[in-house]
């Protein structure tokens, strides 16, 4: 993100609010339950690092844990939105929305799932 949104907390609190709003309007379901199974669905569990040795640099595949899952689920979730909304006339607001739903869904329309597919593809070749 750019510096002409660092430290507008009231602006993030707003765009979650309508977020979560949109969400219960769209799925009749309690949005907070939606946003889990979304965090659920779009972190990766295994990933891969880089290994350096003797100048020769290889991809290892690692487990991911658990706190990590989340906040990749979720720094991937608003990567997805802010590139969704970026020149786009909906608001944030309603990308954020329609991310989270596809992937609480598992939905492949979702950047989060996209990219949880292909770090886990990465992964598993490099084992």
């Amino acid at each position: 993100s750019t510096q002409s949104t660092w430290g507008k907390k009231l602006m993030a609190c707003r765009i979650v609010k309508h977020t979560l709003e949109l969400i219960h309007v769209l799925t009749d379901q309690n949005p907070v339950q939606v946003l889990v199974d979304a965090i659920i669905n779009s972190g990766p569990r295994e990933d891969s690092t880089r290994i350096g040795s003797a100048g020769v640099v290889r991809r290892q595949a690692v487990d991911v844990s658990p706190f990590r899952r989340v906040n990749q689920a979720l720094y991937l979730m608003a990567q997805g939105s802010r590139e969704s909304s970026f020149r786009n006339i909906k608001t944030i607001a309603e990308c954020l929305a329609d991310e989270i739903i596809n992937a609480a869904r598992g939905s492949s329309n979702s950047y989060a799932i996209k990219k949880k597919d292909e770090i886990e593809r990465v992964a598993k070749a490099n084992r």
